[in-house]
């Protein structure tokens, strides 16, 4: 029997009815049209009333009867009987029409993209994503616990949801600061991943990632990771995006915001600090040890091919789907070493240098770099081919990361690695990279503590950024805090106090006649600080590190009772982004081997000290002095805690005297 032609539905019929061609001729020849059994072709460029709704934002049309869709009728033929309009597909979002418009209709603009603007997004969606998921077997490893693989899977796609939300296109992963997993979560467990976007540039955005398991039978909750990402913003064609602002709704997403921006600057410059520390790298040939293990021994290949369920709508292979993949192929490269079964501790940071899609063939190699006594470096190298480019042997490099493992016994012990014995020119550069990696990741834990008995941070080329980071993050966290109390209040000048158990802090809020870039300017150079405060005795520069960082040895005269006191700060200084954002002028004790301690003075140190400078219009500033108080500074603040001094606002009226006089001569 012949297959029947496919016929339309004339009006007054259902759409989901059968019609056959002899109901066709009776309906026909009943109403007396001359139709025709095909009907013509609307002109090229028409806009029907259903695609006008659609490109109006109306609601497309409602489906009909029995699984039909109703046909929209144009004014004075709604149930009438000439053929139906055919439907003209919905244009694609972001595209102009090519059609004209209809006559006695204006014609409208076209969107921006079409007019090769650069589009404005995000902003209006912001807020946080939150992501729980409960540890099944299938997500656990050997010991019952989660692998670190599927958790690096969960925090990419939560954090790259965040980072679609607020940029309302699709977004990729492109790079992963350092990721530390403090705590271990088991099968029954629940894992909850927040995510949010920090701060926002043109087209990328800092992501923060807090990861925290819950025991559901204790209700215990306990810290697993706090990581940062960064994500780019893909839109579909050519077009261009330039993200909006983050919305800024608490305390936290302020500090987070200012902070970011010092996270980025360690992000830039960490090429250059491990470059610097390969040139001055240990050079001890310890691993000539008769029991080290060849490095060959614990290399490890593997392929896999990349299929849709591994990449996103626009065919792109997940972030972190890379990241579960090397942590795989690292881990059985470390087990080959240590004989049992590795833990990943931490991944370093790392960057993605270029896409993945479907149909990709990956290929991992994974090798042992160094090992320090229980732990162990795996360096992984992700290469990616497409049929054209498997053939001919033509590889695509887009990753390399290094993961850190550490191994335990059955009474949970950390176990020691054997030595590894470089045996190739490749395998000493990767032996000393790792060394170098070690000493940046070692520095990352140089971070503010309150505490008196800490230490000052030393000085040196592995920690030079964070130690930066540290004490531009002290002033922001300090500036930041809630409960500041005024006790003060003279002219132009106000004092508040905080007391956070038996730390002791105080501001003073300065109204200066002068422009906030001026201010920066003077207050920023400390050798120009004994001019206006009479604490300061001598001030000269240690060493000038960069435009923005110096150290200076500072001494001060002695209080009664007291010998002299000597300082060796760090001064980092920093200029706003935005106009409603400030400068930032921090100081914080450090050791440096050019001046130790001497006999004829007291080694006094600063935990958190700086300014912060807001501009209030073209010719006036708010210049606000932190400090964090501690032994060191004590004496000289004594007396003026007490009420029985001014010197606190006396030295502020020196301050605002010495800048308007400063400024009427530029």
């Amino acid at each position: 029997m012949g297959k029947s032609p496919h016929w339309a539905h004339p009006p007054g019929c259902q759409g989901g009815d059968s019609f056959s061609e002899q109901d066709f001729k009776k309906k026909k020849k009943k109403e007396g049209a001359a139709l025709s059994l095909r009907w013509p072709r609307p002109p090229p460029g028409t806009l029907f009333p259903s695609t006008r709704r659609l490109l109006r934002g109306s609601p497309p049309a409602r489906p009909g009867p029995r699984g039909g869709r109703r046909f929209h009728l144009s004014p004075g033929r709604r149930g009438g009987t000439g053929p139906p309009q055919p439907r003209q597909a919905a244009e694609r979002p972001g595209r102009a029409s090519a059609a004209p418009p209809c006559p006695g209709e204006p014609r409208r603009p076209l969107p921006p993209l079409a007019r090769g603007a650069m589009e404005r997004r995000g902003a209006a969606a912001g807020g946080d994503v939150c992501m729980c998921q409960t540890v099944f077997p299938a997500h656990a490893n050997h010991r019952g616990e989660l692998s670190a693989g599927q958790l690096l899977k969960w925090m990419d796609a939560t954090a790259c949801l965040a980072a679609e939300k607020h940029a309302g296109v699709s977004c990729v992963t492109a790079s992963m600061d350092d990721i530390q997993f403090e705590e271990a979560a088991s099968v029954g467990q629940i894992i909850t991943i927040k995510a949010k976007v920090n701060r926002a540039f043109k087209t990328s955005m800092e992501v923060g990632i807090k990861v925290t398991v819950q025991d559901v039978l204790t209700n215990v909750e306990k810290i697993v990771s706090v990581a940062y990402a960064t994500y780019v913003a893909k839109p579909v064609g050519a077009g261009k995006i330039e993200l909006e602002p983050v919305n800024l709704l608490s305390r936290e997403d302020h500090l987070e915001h200012s902070l970011a921006i010092e996270r980025r600057r360690i992000r830039l410059g960490y090429e250059q600090v491990f470059q610097n520390l390969m040139q001055e790298s240990n050079k001890e040939d310890s691993f000539e040890e008769e029991d080290a293990v060849s490095t060959d021994l614990t290399h490890v290949q593997s392929i896999e091919l990349v299929q849709p369920p591994h990449a996103n709508h626009h065919g792109n292979t997940f972030g972190g789907q890379i990241m579960a993949w090397m942590e795989t192929v690292a881990s059985i490269s470390a087990s080959r070493l240590c004989r049992s079964y590795p833990i990943l501790k931490s991944v370093n940071m790392f960057k993605f240098w270029g896409p993945s899609i479907v149909g990709d063939r990956l290929v991992f190699n994974a090798i042992v770099n160094n090992t320090f006594q229980n732990s162990v470096e795996v360096g992984v190298r992700v290469e990616a081919y497409n049929c054209e480019e498997w053939i001919k042997n033509q590889a695509r490099h887009i990753n390399s990361a290094f993961l850190i493992f550490n191994t335990v016994n059955d009474k949970g012990e950390l176990l020691t690695f054997p030595r590894i014995k470089p045996t190739t020119k490749d395998d000493m550069r990767r032996y000393h990279g790792a060394i170098a990696r070690r000493r940046i990741r070692l520095a990352r834990k140089c971070m503010l503590s309150a505490k008196e008995d800490k230490p000052s941070d030393s000085w040196e080329r592995s920690n030079q950024a964070y130690v930066s980071y540290s004490n531009i993050a002290a002033l922001t966290h300090l500036a930041a805090k809630p409960g500041w109390e005024i006790t003060s209040t003279l002219d132009d000048i106000k004092i508040w106090t905080h007391e956070e158990g038996d730390v002791l802090s105080f501001k003073v809020e300065m109204q200066v006649k002068i422009p906030s870039h001026l201010a920066f300017s003077l207050l920023s150079d400390f050798t120009l600080r004994q001019q206006w405060d009479k604490h300061f005795l001598t001030c000269e520069v240690l060493l000038a590190v960069n435009e923005d960082e110096k150290i200076y040895y500072i001494t001060s005269p002695p209080m009664t009772g007291h010998k002299p006191r000597d300082f060796v700060i760090l001064v980092s200084q920093r200029q706003p982004c935005k106009q409603s954002e400030p400068y930032i002028v921090a100081a914080k004790s450090v050791t440096h081997t050019s001046v130790p301690p001497s006999p004829e003075y007291c080694r006094s140190k600063i935990l958190c000290a700086g300014f912060q400078i807001y501009t209030d219009s073209s010719s006036s500033c708010t210049v606000c002095y932190f400090n964090q108080v501690t032994s060191g500074v004590m004496p000289y603040l004594a007396a003026n805690l007490t009420g029985s001094s001014k010197s606190i606002e006396d030295t502020a009226l020196e301050c605002i005297k010495f800048l308007e006089l400063k400024s009427s001569k530029y």
